[in-house]
């Protein structure tokens, strides 16, 4: 099951459709990951103050593998298994491994989440889910699925939830004051489309931690991970800001109304002095939710 491959945003994959092709999404996935490596160093360290000497580590929805790998440094005793449906992403896992030198600690799984755990020689000491569970359609039976491949002590870390990115002001001087919050709610009916598209789709309460309780876990902990690139920004989050906006003017077709839509044409035309290529006011800040709960011993 490939997901948002730990982009925290944006939130979702976006097509004129709820299909999401992931393989032709890699160089992206990757920089967009690389851009986000703030955060998963904060949520590793205190991921680390917590789960001791992992024997096993499990990447479930690993994308490209820049947060697996991230884990293998910031563990240097555990093996890191990267879990994911899509081979190609899986393909750059590996090479992004061995340009690292952790490869000797590193493997990959193609296949279908959360089946396809039943490859895993021995259970996880660490099963480490971002944003790939809200991809299968019953997630309650997926937690449960993800808790039985938990070593006892083991931890379940799932990064869920927080909050819609922002990257500009409320009032960015052409157009509707307020743009971000009309493509938030476009992006939640988009959400709420894919998740029932989905085979076995259920509908559940995004209760997380009791989720975790009901799928036999205990000692739950929740923190959220601040993302904050203020203005002026570095090229390399000029660029994650244009391609998010890219997809969601792309991807959001008809829904969009014609002054919306120009005014995102605007933002994106790299020769416009009012776009986020070149713009002072544009930001990243982001938040970012992670539970934990582990399996008793």
């Amino acid at each position: 099951m490939a997901h948002d491959h730990h982009e925290p945003e944006p939130r979702h994959g976006h097509q004129h459709g709820t299909e999401i092709d992931w393989n032709e999404q890699g160089p992206l996935l990757e920089s967009q990951a690389e851009l986000f490596t703030p955060v998963y160093e904060r949520v590793m360290a205190w991921l680390g103050r917590e789960v001791t000497e992992p024997g096993l580590i499990v990447d479930a929805g690993s994308g490209p593998g820049v947060v697996s790998c991230l884990f293998a440094e910031a563990f240097p005793g555990a093996r890191v298994v990267a879990v994911d449906s899509a081979a190609p992403l899986l393909e750059r896992a590996r090479a992004r491994a061995a340009r690292q030198g952790v490869a000797d600690r590193f493997d990959t799984i193609a296949g279908e989440l959360p089946d396809v755990l039943d490859e895993l020689d021995y259970p996880a000491d660490l099963l480490w889910a971002s944003r790939s569970l809200h991809h299968l359609g019953d997630q309650r039976a997926a937690l449960a699925a993800f808790a039985e491949r938990l070593a006892p002590g083991g931890t379940l870390a799932l990064l869920e939830g927080g909050l819609p990115s922002r990257f500009l002001p409320r009032d960015i001087g052409i157009g509707r004051p307020g743009l971000q919050a009309r493509l938030d709610a476009l992006e939640e009916d988009w959400f709420a489309r894919m998740r029932a598209d989905l085979p076995g789709s259920v509908a559940e309460t995004e209760d997380w931690p009791a989720l975790l309780t009901a799928a036999g876990l205990k000692h739950n902990r929740t923190r959220t991970f601040l993302l904050d690139l203020p203005a002026p920004t570095p090229d390399r989050a000029r660029s994650y800001v244009a391609a998010h906006l890219t997809r969601l003017r792309d991807g959001f077709g008809d829904a969009l109304d014609s002054e919306d839509r120009a005014t995102l044409d605007r933002l994106l035309d790299p020769s416009d002095p009012a776009s986020v290529h070149v713009r002072p006011d544009v930001f990243v800040l982001g938040a970012y939710t992670v539970h934990t709960a582990v399996r008793p011993g």
